[in-house]
């Protein structure tokens, strides 16, 4: 028998559920705005969350059903310190199941197209590779270059 007590939320629960309500609440122009168009991806079985704690960090959108994370970028993230993160980051996601594709926030917000073209492939890749099928086209880890100055996050 199971107590009550057994299902209630741990503090680190609690905390993370809190963290992923606040950052929901502050999503950047670029976040916002590839989550308004996410549902443009047409393809059965595809259900992206947006800030979903996946051990020890924040995705910014998740698939858990084909195991896709999708990490958008501001120019902060072009500095040492910063790739150095999101290479642990990307490493720790990864080791979780999941394949980790980055664009910057520049592409989402000037060739928003292109951006959703690209995450249609990936999850066309994904949901081939969880069929053991052969993937025809992969999908680059990095993009371009950030822009250089005033991107704003």
């Amino acid at each position: 028998m199971v107590s009550f007590m057994a299902k209630l939320p741990s503090p680190l629960d609690r905390f993370k559920r809190a963290n992923a309500r606040r950052l929901r609440a502050t999503m950047t122009d670029a976040e916002r705005r590839l989550w308004r168009h996410l549902w443009r991806i047409p393809i059965e079985g595809t259900h992206f969350r947006r800030q979903v704690p996946i051990d020890r960090f924040f995705a910014d959108f998740a698939c858990h059903q084909i195991g896709l994370v999708i990490e958008l970028d501001g120019s902060q993230h072009a500095e040492d310190a910063a790739r150095r993160y999101d290479l642990t980051r990307t490493r720790v996601l990864e080791a979780a199941g999941y394949k980790v594709i980055r664009f910057w926030n520049h592409e989402v917000l000037n060739d928003l197209d292109a951006v959703l073209d690209t995450i249609f492939v990936a999850v066309e890749e994904r949901q081939a590779a969880l069929a053991g099928a052969a993937v025809a086209h992969p999908t680059p880890d990095l993009r371009s270059d950030p822009p250089p100055q005033g991107e704003g996050g």
